[in-house]
C-alpha cells in the first residue's frame, strides 16, 4: 500500500526526470498525490484498470470521453513483492511518455522497497531500543527478558562496557540516516549493540574481551569518533563506563552517563574510572552548584580575561611565570589580574584555601553558565 508521504516523493522524484504532470493513485482508482494539487482526491477510473488488470494502461484523447477522472498519458502499475501496491500515472502525449513508462515504474518501485526496509530498520531499531531500557532497568531476569534477548540475537553471556555518545549537531541529521551509519559500523562490529538514546545520543552496549587492555579499548573510541565525524558531520562527547557482566549493565550504563557529564570541549572521550574529584561534584545538586558559583567567582563570570587567567594558572600548576608565558602577557600584568580576581571574589590565588574554592568553582562553571574559557 503506498502512502500519502511516499507517494509525494515519489511525484517529486519522478517530476525530475520528465517535464510532464505526475499523479500517484491507490488501489483504488484515488489520487493520492500529483503535481496538480487539485486533483487529490480524485478518482481516476484509467489508473483503477491498470491496478486490476496488472498492466500498462495507455490513455487516449479519445478515452478522456469514456473514463472518469482521466487525462491523456499512461498508467503503470508499481509493484512490491509481487503485488500491485499503487498506479503513477504520466501526463502528455502516450507517444512521447512511454518511453519513459518502464525506467519510471523501476524508480518508483525502487523508491517503495528503499522505504520499506528503511521502516524495517526503524521498527528493528525501537524494539531493541525497549530492550535495552528494560534490560537497564531490571534487577532478575525472567523467562520473557531471556526469550525477548534470543529473538534479538543479544548474547548475554558477554561482558559488557557501556559507551555514552552525545551529538553536538544533530538537528540537520534525521533519525534513519543516523541508524544507517551505525549499522554500517556494527556490521564490522556484530557483537555489539548501539541504540538511540533520546534525540542527540547514541548508547553502545560494547562486547568486551576479558583481556583487552585500555590502550584497545581507546583504539575502539578513537576509530568509532574517526567514522561518525566523518559519516555525520558533526562532533561527540563519549563517555566510557568499566567493563561488567550483563547482569550488571546498570553499573556501567551510569558509569558511561556520569563520564560524559564530565567531558569538556578540552577532553571530550573520559573513562569513567579516570574521575576522581568528579565523582563528588557529579553528586552535588545543580541548584547547589549554581550557588557556589555565584559565591565564589559570580563576580567575575562575565569577564574572560579574568576567568582565562585563573583556568591558566591552574592549567600551569600555579607558576606565575610559566602562565603568563602561556597568557602572553608581562608578569607585573599577570600579578595586577590575580589581585583584580582577589578584589572582586574576596578569593586570594596565593592562599591554599582559597585555591581549593577557585578550582572547584571552575569546575562547576561549565555546568551553570556555560562559560568556562576555552
Amino acid at each position: 500500500m503506498l502512502f500519502p508521504e511516499i507517494a509525494e516523493k515519489i511525484v517529486k522524484d519522478v517530476k525530475r526526470l520528465i517535464n510532464e504532470d505526475i499523479i500517484v493513485v491507490n488501489t483504488e482508482g484515488i489520487i493520492i498525490a500529483s503535481t496538480e494539487h487539485k486533483r487529490i482526491g480524485a478518482f481516476h477510473q484509467g489508473a483503477l484498470l491498470a491496478a486490476e488488470r496488472k498492466e500498462k494502461i495507455v490513455i487516449t484523447e479519445e478515452d478522456q470521453k469514456t473514463l472518469i477522472g482521466v487525462k491523456a498519458g499512461i498508467n503503470l502499475p508499481v509493484f512490491f513483492l509481487r503485488d500491485v501496491i499503487g498506479v503513477i500515472g504520466i501526463t502528455g502525449d502516450p507517444a512521447k511518455v512511454s518511453p519513459f513508462g518502464e525506467l519510471i515504474r523501476k524508480m518508483t518501485e525502487m523508491i517503495v522497497s528503499e522505504n520499506y526496509y528503511s521502516e524495517q530498520l526503524e521498527l528493528q531499531s525501537r524494539t531493541l531500543e525497549a530492550f535495552v531500557f528494560d534490560w537497564i532497568q531490571k534487577r532478575e531476569w525472567d523467562s520473557v527478558f531471556l526469550h525477548r534477548a534470543k529473538l534479538l540475537n543479544v548474547n548475554l553471556t558477554f561482558n559488557r562496557q557501556a559507551i555514552m555518545i552525545e551529538l553536538h549537531k544533530y538537528e540537520h541529521l534525521n533519525h534513519r540516516y543516523i541508524y544507517s551509519s551505525f549499522s554500517k559500523w556494527h556490521s564490522t562490529n556484530a557483537d555489539d549493540i548501539f541504540i538511540r538514546w533520546g534525540n542527540n545520543r547514541v548508547l553502545i552496549l560494547r562486547g568486551s574481551p576479558d583481556k583487552e587492555t585500555r590502550d584497545q579499548v581507546m583504539s575502539y573510541i578513537t576509530a568509532f569518533q574517526t567514522f561518525f565525524e566523518e559519516h555525520l558531520h558533526t562532533p561527540m562527547s563519549i563517555g566510557i563506563g568499566q567493563k561488567v557482566s550483563s547482569h550488571e549493565i546498570k553499573i556501567s550504563y551510569d558509569q558511561a552517563e556520569r563520564a560524559l557529564r564530565s567531558t569538556s570541549k578540552q577532553n571530550n572521550i573520559v573513562f569513567d574510572e579516570d574521575l576522581t574529584i568528579e565523582m563528588i561534584l557529579d553528586e552535588v545538586r545543580y541548584d547547589t552548584k549554581t550557588i557556589f558559583v555565584k559565591r565564589t567567582i559570580g563576580p567575575i563570570v562575565g569577564d574572560e580575561e579574568l576567568l582565562l587567567t585563573v583556568q591558566t594558572l591552574f592549567e600551569q600548576n600555579h607558576s606565575l611565570k610559566r602562565t603568563a608565558s602561556a597568557l602572553h602577557i608581562h608578569i607585573n600584568t599577570l600579578h595586577y589580574r590575580l589581585r583584580k580576581v582577589y578584589e572582586l571574589t574576596k578569593l586570594d590565588p596565593s592562599n591554599i584555601h582559597d585555591l581549593l574554592i577557585l578550582f572547584l568553582s571552575l569546575q562547576l562553571l561549565d555546568e551553570t553558565t556555560k562559560k568556562r574559557p576555552i
